[in-house]
C-alpha cells in the first residue's frame, strides 16, 4: 500500500463519517478551523471542504482524499508505485486518458480490476468502465496531479494503441479464431468467453470511443462472404475503418449484445437494445441494433450525444426571416404542424429545439416517440411499443385525457393517426409531427392519400416546414474558389447571377479528417397555410399546382435557401446539389 494510504487511521473509521471529522481523524485541520468553516457556510453555503480550500487550511489533495475515505475508498500513491505491464494493458490509452483512470491491479480470480482515480466521485467512470470492460471495478483515490504524471508514464503519446495495432494483435489471438471458425456451432458458454475477451473489448472501445470523439452519429459493423467492414458516418457521410478480419464479427455482435443485456444466444431474430455512457462529462446514449443477415449479424450503433445535438432554434440553420416566421407558428394556440422530409435530415432535432423553446413551467408538453432520442426534463415522453400494441394513435387517444398543452407525434404512419391528430387539434391543442415526404407541398397529397378529408386537413393545418441537412465549410482550411461552368449548371446559374460574390470550399485539414467539411446545418422550406391555399386544397389541387402558388405567397423553395447558404460561404455547390432538387 502507498506512503499516503499508510498516513491515513483504518478505513472502517472512517468511512461514512462527517467531512470535518474525517480530516480531524486524518490530522490535517483542528476541530475549531472545521467551526470557523461552518460559520462561513453559513454565510455563503457551499460544500465545507472546498470552504476549507479557501481558507487555506487544507489543500486540494487533502480534500480529495477524505472525500474518497468518506465514500470508502483507499488511498494509493501512484508515484510510488510500479504497476505491471499486464495490467496496464487491460485498457487502452483512449480509455485510460478519457476517464482519467490508471488501472492499478487486476484479480482474475473475482474478474475485479482495481482502478485509480483523481476524484472520488467520479461514479461515472467506474460504472462506464464496468459497460465498456465487463469487469467489476473497485475503486482508489489519488492525488489528480499524480494521475496525469502516471497517464504520461505508462501511457505515452508515441505507443498509443490505434485501431491498425490491436487489428494485428486480434490476428495473432489463435484461441479467437480457433472458436469462429465453427460458425453456427459455437455454444452458450463459448459466445461468452468471446465477449470477454481482452483483444475484443479493446478494439470495441477504441472504435467507440474514436467515433464519439468525431461527432460519428452512426457506427456499423457489418459482415459479408468475405470480409468485416467496419464503417462510421460523420456529418452523414459513411467512412470506413482499416477492416478487421472476418473471424472477428461474431466476438464484436456477442461484446456489443453483452454491454445492451440483450440475448447473446439469439442469432436468428433481429434485437434492440440501448447502452449509457459518460465520455468526457457528456451523456451519450448509444442505441443498439442487431440484424441477422446471409454472412452473419449486422450491428449498428446510434450515438446520441447530448454535446453533440443543439436543441437551439437559434441555432438549427434557420435564416432570420424563416425563423421569425416558424417562431410565430409554434406560438399559436391549436393546430397542426408537420416537418417533412427523408430520414436522417433533422426532423426531430428542428421539432425538439422548437419544444425546448415552448418548455415552460406554465406548459404541459406530451411526446410520443419511435424512440424517445433525447430525455428532456419537463417534457413527457412516451415510448411507442408496436409490439404490445402501443401505436402512435393508441398513445395519442390517452394522451388527450392528460390535460397536454402540446403534443409531439413522432410520425402520422397512417389515417387512425392523422384523424386523432385532428381531433386534437379542433379542441385546442398544438400539435407537432413528421411526414416522409421529399417537399412542403407533396404533404398535402400524402395525407389525402391516408385517407384525410380536405375539410380537415384546411381545418386545422397551419404550415408544413421541408428541410435537408447539408455539411457546413470546414472554418479551419476555408478557401475562396471560382466554380466551373459546369458546376453553376447544375444549379441551374449563370455567371451574371452570381455576380461579384465570393464562393468558398475546404481544402481539408486535421480539424476536418481532411475533409473540408465540419458540421452540419439544415436548409428549410416554410409552407404557411392561408385562405387562398386552402381553396387550392379544398379543390384538389396537385402538388406543382400548390407549390407554385406557395411561392408565390413568399415560400423560399430548398435549393433557393441552398443557395443562400452558399452565398453566405457556409456550404458548398456539391452539398446543395447533393440535397435538393431544381424547381421545374
Amino acid at each position: 500500500m502507498a506512503d499516503t494510504a499508510k498516513k491515513l487511521p483504518p478505513i472502517e473509521q472512517l468511512r461514512g463519517r462527517q467531512l470535518g471529522r474525517i480530516l480531524i481523524k486524518m490530522g490535517k485541520i483542528r476541530r475549531a478551523e472545521v467551526l470557523e468553516a461552518l460559520e462561513v457556510q453559513k454565510q455563503q453555503r457551499g460544500p465545507i471542504g472546498s470552504i476549507l480550500v479557501q481558507l487555506g487550511h487544507i489543500a486540494e489533495e487533502d480534500l480529495q482524499l477524505a472525500l474518497g475515505a468518506q465514500v470508502g475508498m483507499e488511498a494509493v500513491d501512484l508515484d510510488d508505485m510500479d504497476v505491471p505491464a499486464e495490467v496496464i494493458d487491460l485498457l487502452t490509452d483512449q480509455v485510460a486518458t478519457t476517464y482519467k483512470v490508471i488501472p492499478i491491479d487486476y484479480d482474475a480470480g473475482r474478474h475485479e480490476l482495481s482502478v485509480a482515480l483523481g476524484s472520488p466521485d467520479n461514479f461515472q467512470a467506474t460504472d462506464d468502465l464496468q459497460t465498456l470492460m465487463g469487469f467489476a471495478i473497485k475503486g482508489f483515490v489519488a492525488n489528480p496531479e499524480a494521475i496525469t504524471r502516471a497517464l504520461d508514464r505508462y501511457y505515452p503519446e508515441e505507443a498509443q494503441d490505434s485501431i491498425q495495432g490491436l487489428i494485428e494483435e486480434i490476428g495473432a489471438d489463435e484461441s479467437l479464431a480457433e472458436l469462429t471458425a465453427r460458425g453456427d456451432s459455437i455454444d452458450l458458454d463459448e459466445l461468452k468467453e468471446m465477449a470477454e475477451a481482452n483483444p475484443v473489448k479493446k478494439l470495441l472501445n477504441l472504435v467507440l470511443l474514436q467515433a464519439i470523439r468525431e461527432k460519428a452519429s452512426d457506427i456499423h459493423f457489418e459482415p459479408f462472404a468475405d470480409e468485416f467492414k467496419m464503417r462510421y458516418r460523420v456529418d452523414g457521410v459513411l467512412y470506413e475503418m482499416v477492416p478487421p478480419p472476418k473471424y472477428i464479427a461474431v466476438p464484436i455482435a456477442s461484446r456489443i449484445k453483452v454491454m445492451a443485456n440483450l440475448d447473446i444466444a439469439e442469432r436468428r431474430l433481429p434485437q434492440d437494445g440501448r447502452i449509457e455512457l459518460m465520455v468526457s462529462g457528456n451523456q451519450v446514449d448509444i442505441r443498439v441494433s442487431v440484424l441477422p443477415t446471409m454472412f452473419g449479424e449486422s450491428v449498428v450503433l446510434r450515438v446520441l450525444d447530448r454535446a453533440n445535438v443543439s436543441l437551439d432554434l437559434d441555432r438549427v440553420g434557420m435564416r432570420d426571416d424563416d425563423l421569425a416566421a416558424f417562431r410565430i407558428l409554434i406560438k399559436k394556440p391549436n393546430g397542426i404542424i408537420i416537418n417533412t422530409g427523408p430520414t436522417g435530415c433533422g426532423k426531430t432535432t428542428t421539432l425538439y429545439a422548437a419544444l425546448s423553446e415552448l418548455n415552460t413551467p406554465e406548459t404541459k408538453i406530451l411526446t410520443s416517440e419511435d424512440p424517445v432520442e433525447y430525455d428532456i426534463d419537463g417534457l413527457i415522453q412516451c415510448q411507442i411499443r408496436p409490439d404490445i400494441g402501443l401505436t402512435f394513435a393508441r398513445c395519442l387517444r390517452s394522451f388527450l385525457r392528460q390535460d397536454p398543452d402540446i403534443i409531439l407525434v413522432g410520425e402520422v404512419r397512417d389515417l387512425e393517426t392523422a384523424e386523432i391528430a385532428v381531433q386534437a387539434s379542433l379542441t385546442g391543442h398544438l400539435v407537432f409531427t413528421t411526414l416522409h415526404t421529399n417537399d412542403a407541398p407533396s404533404a398535402i397529397a400524402r395525407l389525402l392519400d391516408l385517407g384525410l378529408e380536405p375539410f380537415l386537413i384546411t381545418a386545422t393545418l397551419e404550415a408544413i416546414v421541408a428541410q435537408r441537412l447539408v455539411r457546413r465549410i470546414c472554418k479551419n482550411c476555408k478557401a475562396e474558389f471560382e466554380p466551373t461552368d459546369e458546376q453553376m449548371m447544375e444549379l441551374g446559374l449563370r455567371k451574371h447571377d452570381i455576380g461579384d460574390r465570393t464562393l468558398y470550399y475546404g481544402k481539408g485539414c486535421d480539424y476536418c479528417n481532411n475533409t473540408g467539411y465540419r458540421g452540419r446545418l439544415g436548409i428549410y422550406e416554410i409552407m404557411t397555410l392561408d385562405d387562398p391555399m386552402r381553396d387550392l386544397i379544398m379543390r384538389h389541387a396537385s402538388s406543382n399546382i400548390l407549390r407554385a402558388e406557395a411561392i408565390k405567397r413568399g415560400m423560399r423553395p430548398l435549393r433557393d435557401s441552398g443557395l443562400l447558404a452558399i452565398y453566405d460561404g457556409i456550404t458548398t455547390i456539391e452539398e446543395v446539389v447533393r440535397e435538393t432538387i431544381v424547381e421545374e
